[in-house]
């Protein structure tokens, strides 16, 4: 019935993927959203809460909330900025900077483990298929 709906489409692949991004970020006490901003973090140190935003693609107070989130959790620390005291770096701790070969290790295997599953053309077509519909809806 709705096999040629983006959205009901968009939704259920969502829904399929979380659950298996959310086993392996599960193992560190984080949501997949949460491990992906920590991997913004980790890769560039001192990024604004915009930047992590545009990187992901989502909301400035989603990207808040998420940084919240892992400042409570003892992984990430808000730093003034220098040259403009209204701005915050976001770095990493000590506890994140030892999450950074494991968590990436994980996520590169869910990422072989899935395109196994789906096939390396079909993985690669629809990832890149999905990144141009969100530029163009952007």
């Amino acid at each position: 019935m709705f096999d040629h709906c983006l959205y009901f489409n968009s939704v259920a692949l969502a829904r399929l993927a979380e659950r298996e991004w959310a086993a392996v970020y599960a193992r560190f006490g984080m949501t997949p959203a949460q491990g992906f901003v920590l991997r913004v973090v980790l890769a560039s140190p001192g990024c604004l809460a915009s930047d992590v935003a545009d990187v992901l693609g989502i909301a400035r107070p989603t990207a808040t909330r998420l940084i919240d989130n892992l400042a409570g959790k003892g992984l990430i620390e808000r730093q003034q900025g220098e040259s403009d005291a209204r701005e915050w770096g976001i770095f990493p701790t000590d506890a994140a900077k030892a999450l950074d070969r494991p968590i990436n290790a994980a996520s590169s295997e869910i990422a072989r483990t899935l395109r196994a599953k789906i096939g390396p053309e079909l993985f690669e077509t629809a990832v890149s298929s999905m990144h141009g519909v969100r530029k163009a809806l952007a």
